[in-house]
């Protein structure tokens, strides 16, 4: 539990070096399929939960993060030891969220990804069958069917 009550989650980094917790994520949680979330995790696409960043703590390894400014200017944050991409924070919510890699938890969660966004960017190679809403970029941008 952390402060007022609120559950945290709890995770960390590939080699265990780095780990952190999180007060309770936002409901809306998308996978990201935009070609900045497809390189930094190496993946098809890229699950983010929103916590409040004064609700996350790293309690291990902190110091030792390192953080990517990409050209949007957000800043990617993972392990210098194992590579395991970590968190991102987004210019427009510096300083009151912090958008957590769920693939890094080593808790369950009661949340569930509601929507595919920028899907325009997709791996051509991916099909999408699990029934969510599509968007071409961010939420409310066009529908994709």
């Amino acid at each position: 539990m952390g402060k007022d009550g609120v559950m945290l989650n709890v995770g960390q980094c590939l080699c265990g070096r780095i780990r952190y917790a999180a007060g309770e994520f936002s409901a809306r949680m998308a996978h990201c399929h935009c070609s900045m979330c497809r390189k930094f995790h190496g993946a098809a696409f890229a699950t983010f939960g929103s916590a409040r960043q004064d609700e996350f703590r790293w309690l291990a390894g902190g110091e030792e993060v390192k953080s990517y400014r990409a050209e949007n200017g957000t800043r990617r944050l993972f392990c210098p030891h194992c590579g395991s991409s970590l968190a991102f924070i987004s210019p427009a919510h510096e300083g009151t969220r912090i958008e957590v890699a769920l693939g890094t938890l080593d808790t369950d969660i009661a949340q569930r990804p509601d929507a595919h966004i920028f899907v325009g960017a997709k791996a051509n190679w991916v099909t999408l069958c699990d029934g969510l809403p599509r968007y071409s970029g961010e939420r409310g941008s066009e529908p994709v069917d």
